[in-house]
């Protein structure tokens, strides 16, 4: 009675709460579905739904039951209700039989709302219940994903001997728990199972494998394998299971391993591998090795086009049977005249075996391609060949990607193209990663060219990718063309489409021109339209979109607009009862401070110091620059000391900008002494720190700050640039001091080239007959080559020191021998020192 009672208060629970929520909103996706079978079917199908699984002779409950359930399947759940009374209120006597069609039937739909019903309806009636109808319910319950109503029903089923649950339940709630990835259900099933002496089998292994492979959890992946391998023999079935999650957890040794056990029990011809006594696999014919001292060179050519099943000899004891073997799996293996081996199906029912052999192996060359090991994915492919197995397109993708993550761009692209010859479409995916891959390293072509290829299912990502790209190398008309494509395949842009598309397009001097009346009419249309884009798709502005919108209106000196948006920006902020970023405001601080408009820069961060708002230290370094606009060294000092409390560390950019203040107020001294204290408070000395003083002295004609700079360069082993090479020489030039400015030139340029005189030494045999000294007119076009391949300083280096040889200076490789050099070391070395 108290079983009933407990019971019945689930039922009871369940169908005021959950049940009638859950079964009410699932019934419009199952009315679409019956509908669709319903017109598919014919009545004479329809009427056969009662006869799936039992047989006798039709009675009016057989024929009730088939009512039913066509009832639930038009979703007409009240008529199949009322059905279901009609059935209890029968002059007749009721059996089990006569609902076991519909708790089939809902176990499988699922619908634990009218598994329940039908229950009551039979303790109503007083049928008896046994395994197979509890399992249906359980089935019904679990597949709903309502565990604890399913457990509860498990843990009362273990009262009763007659109705005590059976391994089968247990892994219907098993396989629930997998569906949810409940571990904690999974635990107490477990527990259950161990208190009332219930056993595994195969299949409450490969739940368990479910759920920790949706967890992703190798180590427990490893555990359910190792126990698993100690009570039962794998089969193919479960082998290929465990390979699938070895390799999709990344652990391609594992998996490996597994495929070595699956083929050899394939070529055994028997349903299990053996083991030995201690418990570990028998030595199989394979040999997949996870690493190896030589490196497997993979010919792709006949990796593709190797339909063919025969394979060269280097693969022979490998995946390969014995010479001209004959086994029980279904297949004759027979020796090629190339030495390799072909398999010839004898049996069609082992196409199966082939399937999950292919699968598997294609399981483990994708798990290749994440680890990055294109060889082995190159081998395991070159080894389907030699058994037999076609691989799929989806195998030759892994092999591809494998190779693009390990290889590089070319060397996938060699290989997408071989699929192509071969009459094999690479997947979207594939093409979208390649296309990426070729954005990341600026091969714009290739990469807008593969955008074409990505027809099914396209995705942003590879269209972001390639605005990134166009961003980096300047080219907004190919980001329209980008733009366009992604407009005619109706793709919705996301935030960070808009992103970029502020950079891109959000000015139209900048940087190359200062703006003007025109170009900043026309930044703010762009920027509109933009924006009206953004509403028409529902996408709200993010950080780094305000940012590159005031950043654009900025670099079109649109300072009106700039602050009209900031006030915008900051009334949205304040209704959120947020802040805006600290970014945000540094970008509109930058802005004024380039537009020299210090006055409101100031206001704007005393504003933000009012306010709270958390600034870094790019805020600190921007406002030490305004400073030097002013020329003001006392707010130079101030802000590096508010600074300093508020707990920031002054980097170089920070002594830079300040250094900048002094010697624009011709402090050079103090300016000596702040670049001494940032070198003993370990700052990283850097060029552009240099250069800023070695700029003022050049204006303001001190020669021996210029001739000390330069050495304490030298010292430092801080190579020059043309900017150095233009302060030096403008500033001996301006003196009248031209021999020394030819000297110096010279020494610089031969330190932009290298500070070691070996490398200098082979400098001079490689450059100096063929481009500095050389006499055809081609000689500096030579020279501007170099600026091509981003060699700039190499360039302008090479391009000063055939300028002076025209001049008719002797070029010498040998720049500290320079009289001129040697001044500067005697005369500041003791300076230098004591700095």
């Amino acid at each position: 009675m108290l079983f009933r009672l407990q019971i019945r208060s689930i039922v009871d629970s369940i169908c005021r709460a959950k049940f009638h929520e859950k079964g009410r909103k699932n019934v419009a996706e199952r009315l679409e579905l019956s509908r669709t079978v319903a017109n598919s079917s014919s009545n004479s199908n329809s009427k056969d739904i009662g006869h799936s699984r039992f047989e006798g002779k039709v009675t009016t409950s057989m024929s009730l039951q088939e009512q039913i359930i066509n009832a639930l399947h038009l979703g007409e759940r009240d008529r199949a209700s009322n059905l279901l009374s009609n059935l209890s209120r029968q002059n007749v006597i009721l059996r089990a039989n006569d609902f076991d069609h519909i708790l089939d039937y809902c176990a499988r739909t699922p619908d634990p709302l009218f598994v329940l019903e039908t229950w009551r309806v039979m303790e109503e009636n007083k049928i008896g219940m046994n395994k197979r109808r509890h399992t249906f319910i359980i089935q019904a319950l679990t597949k709903a994903g309502y565990l604890e109503e399913a457990f509860n029903w498990l843990s009362f089923l273990g009262g009763s001997d007659h109705t005590k649950p059976c391994l089968l339940m247990y892994n219907v709630f098993l396989n629930g728990c997998a569906r949810t990835g409940s571990m904690a259900y999974a635990k107490l099933c477990l527990d259950l199972m161990e208190g009332q002496l219930i056993g595994k089998s195969e299949a409450t292994y490969l739940e368990l494998l479910k759920l920790a492979f949706g967890h992703n959890n190798v180590s427990a992946v490893h555990e359910i394998w190792k126990e698993f391998t100690k009570y039962y023999n794998p089969t193919l079935i479960s082998l290929s299971k465990f390979i699938r999650c070895f390799a999709r957890l990344g652990d391609l040794k594992s998996a490996c391993e597994a495929l070595q056990h699956m083929v050899n029990l394939a070529f055994e011809g028997s349903s299990v591998v053996n083991k030995s006594s201690k418990g570990q696999f028998n030595k199989s014919r394979l040999d997949i090795s996870i690493s190896s001292n030589k490196q497997f060179m993979y010919d792709t050519s006949r990796c593709l086009g190797g339909l063919l099943l025969e394979t060269e000899k280097g693969c022979r004891g490998s995946l390969c049977p014995a010479d001209n073997q004959r086994n029980d799996s279904g297949f004759d293996c027979q020796e090629t005249q190339s030495g390799g081996f072909k398999m010839l199906k004898r049996d069609s029912r082992k196409i199966l075996l082939m399937t999950v052999l292919r699968w598997s192996f294609s399981h483990v060359i994708y798990a290749c391609a994440h680890s990055r090991k294109s060889n082995l994915a190159g081998q395991l492919l070159q080894q389907m060949h030699s058994l037999g197995l076609e691989p799929f397109s989806h195998t030759y993708d892994g092999y591809a990607r494998a190779v693009i993550y390990d290889k590089g761009v070319i060397d996938g692209i060699k290989v997408v193209r071989a699929m192509i010859d071969m009459n094999l479409k690479p997947r979207s995916a594939t093409m979208t990663i390649l296309s990426m891959r070729c954005s990341r390293i600026l091969e714009l072509d290739l990469a807008e060219d593969l955008l074409d290829h990505i027809v099914e299912t396209p995705h942003l990502h590879p269209f972001n990718a390639l605005l990134v790209a166009c961003n980096v190398m300047d080219q907004p008309e190919r980001a329209v063309r980008v733009l366009t494509k992604m407009k005619e395949m109706k793709l919705k842009l996301n935030i960070i489409t808009y992103e970029l598309l502020f950079s891109l397009f959000g000015n139209v001097n900048a940087p190359y021109e200062k703006g003007s009346m025109l170009s900043q009419e026309d930044t703010a249309k762009r920027i509109n339209a933009i924006e009206m884009d953004m509403v028409k798709n529902g996408v709200p502005h993010s950080p780094q979109s305000i940012r590159n919108l005031l950043i654009a209106f900025g670099a079109e000196g649109m300072l009106k607009e700039l602050l009209h948006y900031l006030r915008k920006v900051e009334k949205e902020f304040y209704l959120r009862n947020t802040y805006p970023a600290a970014s945000i405001y540094n970008t509109v601080l930058q802005s004024l401070v380039q537009e020299k408009e210090s006055h409101i820069a100031i206001k704007i961060f005393k504003n933000m110091k009012l306010r709270d708002i958390p600034l870094n230290g790019a805020t600190y370094n921007i406002m030490i620059d305004c400073c030097s606009i002013l020329r003001c060294v006392k707010s130079g000092a101030a802000i590096i000391s508010m600074m300093l409390r508020d707990g920031f560390v002054p980097q170089t950019c920070n002594y830079t900008a300040f250094i900048k203040i002094l010697v624009a107020n011709e402090a050079f001294d103090e300016a000596l002494r702040i670049l001494d204290q940032a070198i003993t408070d370990g700052i990283q000395q850097d060029l552009l720190l240099y250069n800023t003083i070695l700029l003022e002295a050049y204006m303001k004609g001190r020669i021996d700050i210029i001739e000390l700079i330069v050495e304490r360069m030298h010292q430092a082993k801080i190579q020059p640039d043309p900017s150095t090479c233009c302060y030096v020489f403008s500033a001996y030039v301006n003196n009248d001091f031209l021999n020394t400015a030819m000297e110096a030139l010279q020494v610089l340029s031969m330190r932009m080239i290298s500070e070691d005189e070996n490398i200098l030494q082979e400098s001079k045999s490689k450059f100096e007959e063929d481009f500095i000294l050389a006499e055809d007119p081609e000689g500096e076009s030579r020279i501007i080559d170099f600026f091509k391949d981003s060699h700039e300083n190499l360039a302008a280096a090479m391009l000063n020191l055939r300028w002076c040889a025209i001049a008719g200076s002797s070029i010498s490789w040998l720049p500290d021998e320079s009289l001129w050099a040697r001044r500067l070391s005697s005369s500041y070395c003791q300076r230098v020192g004591r700095s």
